[in-house]
């Protein structure tokens, strides 16, 4: 696998997509800035979060319980998956007992993290992604690149030439309303003629049993009301305690994300209700390793995130690099956090290291979780996992030698004239361009200052001892 330096090094050589990212994250950053500066409680709206998340974590077992039980209540099934696998297992069979060869499909990113497009393609299902930047991602064959608006590497012309390829329309312009007339007329007929749709969820409350999803496209409403079967997948962490803690999220969620006041759609639904919605309700709890998160102590504020996006916005690595230099559905500071939590350091251990640890993401984030202080500490896990898988560490090979060296003034001594010698042939106006071997990945972001022809012990001691 890449790591995050590798993809993004290609990445960079894109200027296109730099300047489809900065133009984007530019707009969305200047207009959430503006509307969260409009309330005068917004801080007090963030500590609010904070401590719900906080106090929700500390009783999730007891939440998801009850949660269950209203859901089950209100006519609805719940089922507990452990891992990608199970959940996938679930939604198909699901699916599949309907005798339905495709489903739409809202609020995609967790069923991104658990690769269920791919299985469903394998099982004969047709995933239909209805929201619009999904839908682009999906019909280009591509990846998203950002959480909350999947397509922002895409321009209006590139979105034009895919939709008058795919859609038959006829020529189209780049105009918006135009392209979402096109899209609106594409998934129509999806709406209406598909039994299953498959959603996320933004929260959950288990003091009624209620699931919510908020968005902007109206998409959302159509598949939640229109098919006969709905499933929704939701994270663990995703579950509220009461109704009343949810006016503080649809407080946080849209100036955050978006930067609008408020959702243009917000849809609250409980169960089944007869001849009114889907007949039919499945509530896909997935854990896939967020108990593992809550069982780290300096990294259980990772599951507080709302997802809305914002620090990615903020971010200079992000916006420079854009996100599928993450290699992850989790892009962003969030992603350098959670990916490496969910997939382990194996999979994803670089990503901790692509932050300037700059501050940005923990100064905007509507919830605080405090991201430079993860990242520092998973950066600390990834190298102790490192070094665990290679029997013989160079790093830490070094840095013995290292000390070693500076454990005797005799030997620093030595160290440095044998320095003054080698660096003769690489060494020019004081700095060293580029160091042999394995320490040029120093000297290929920056200059190595060369070793001065007297050491500050030297010029101490003929000094005191002049001759």
């Amino acid at each position: 696998m890449k790591t995050f330096p590798e993809i993004a090094h290609t990445e960079l050589r894109d200027t296109q997509l730099r300047r489809n990212i900065r133009k984007a994250t530019t707009t969305i950053r200047a207009r959430t800035a503006r509307v969260t500066a409009e309330l005068p409680d917004w801080e007090q709206l963030r500590d609010a979060g904070q401590a719900i998340k906080q106090a929700t974590l500390r009783d999730l077992d007891k939440h998801l319980l009850q949660l269950e039980e209203r859901v089950t209540a209100a006519g609805g099934s719940v089922h507990w998956a452990r891992d990608a696998e199970e959940a996938r297992e679930i939604i198909i069979g699901i699916t599949r007992r309907h005798g339905a060869t495709r489903a739409i499909k809202i609020k995609s990113m967790t069923t991104d993290e658990i690769d269920l497009n791919p299985a469903m393609h394998a099982a004969g299902i047709e995933p239909i992604e209805t929201d619009l930047a999904d839908m682009i991602v999906q019909l280009m064959d591509d990846t998203p690149s950002h959480i909350l608006v999947p397509a922002i590497h895409r321009n209006r012309a590139e979105i034009q030439a895919l939709f008058e390829d795919k859609f038959g329309q006829g020529k189209l312009t780049d105009k918006p309303t135009d392209l979402t007339a096109a899209a609106r007329l594409y998934l129509r007929e999806k709406f209406l003629n598909t039994p299953v749709a498959i959603s996320g969820a933004n929260v959950a409350i288990a003091e009624t049993g209620s699931v919510c999803v908020v968005e902007s496209e109206g998409n959302g409403r159509m598949c939640l009301t229109l098919p006969r079967v709905l499933i929704s997948l939701m994270g663990i962490e995703k579950v509220l305690p009461r109704f009343e803690d949810l006016q503080v999220f649809l407080q946080l969620l849209p100036r955050s994300s978006t930067g609008e006041r408020m959702n243009p759609y917000t849809s609250l639904w409980s169960g089944v209700r007869e001849a009114d919605g889907p007949q039919e309700f499945h509530l896909v709890l997935l854990d896939n390793g967020r108990t593992k998160i809550m069982a780290d102590e300096a990294a259980r504020e990772t599951l507080h995130c709302i997802r809305c996006s914002r620090c990615l916005n903020v971010c200079p690595v992000y916006e420079r690099t854009g996100g599928h230099a993450y290699d992850s559905m989790y892009q962003g500071p969030i992603g350098a956090i959670l990916t490496p939590q969910l997939r382990g350091y194996e999979k994803a251990g670089s990503l901790p290291f692509a932050s300037t640890l700059c501050g940005a993401c923990y100064e905007v984030c509507p919830v605080k979780i405090n991201i430079p202080r993860i990242l520092i500490h998973l950066r600390a896990g990834a190298t102790d996992a490192r070094r665990a898988a290679h029997a013989i560490d160079p790093e830490t090979v070094a840095m013995k030698a290292a000390l070693w060296m500076f454990a005797s003034q005799s030997r620093l001594g030595a160290a440095q004239a044998l320095g003054r010698i080698a660096q003769r042939a690489i060494a020019h106006d004081g700095l060293i361009s580029r160091l042999p071997g394995p320490l040029s990945g120093w000297t290929d972001t920056r200059d190595f200052p060369a070793l001065p022809a007297q050491s500050f012990r030297a010029w101490w001691h003929n000094r005191a001892h002049p001759k």
